[in-house]
């Protein structure tokens, strides 16, 4: 069983930074690749950023310079700093972990991200 948990949503203001936290716990390799995506109403949910378990990031054109994905300290903790937010960035944003031991990918219940005045 795994379980993958988010946190750090809010309100913001147009221009303000958030930094969202997922770790996922459970029957999972020591390092996996774990991705943020975002769902805005009545939309289908969509990529954001991507980290493989070499390291390697993948970002939606639409927040790269903007976003930031990195892993944490703690085994399979992943976070997305986001800087120079807009009203367009609102969304729920979900975080996921591919295992590789069972070839499944596991996704959180989502953290709302709202960015207006």
């Amino acid at each position: 069983q795994v379980q993958v948990v988010e946190s750090g949503g809010g309100l913001v203001q147009p221009g303000g930074s958030l930094r969202l936290s997922c770790a996922a716990s459970g029957t999972l390799a020591r390092t996996n690749a774990m991705g943020w995506y975002r769902q805005a109403p009545g939309k289908q949910r969509a990529l954001v950023a991507t980290i493989t378990s070499g390291g390697s990031t993948n970002y939606a054109d639409s927040v790269k310079g903007r976003f930031t994905i990195s892993r944490g300290d703690a085994v399979n903790t992943v976070y997305l700093q986001m800087n120079s937010l807009k009203p367009e960035d609102t969304a729920v944003y979900y975080c996921n972990v591919y295992s590789s031991i069972s070839s499944r990918t596991y996704w959180g219940q989502g953290t709302q991200v709202t960015v207006s005045s």
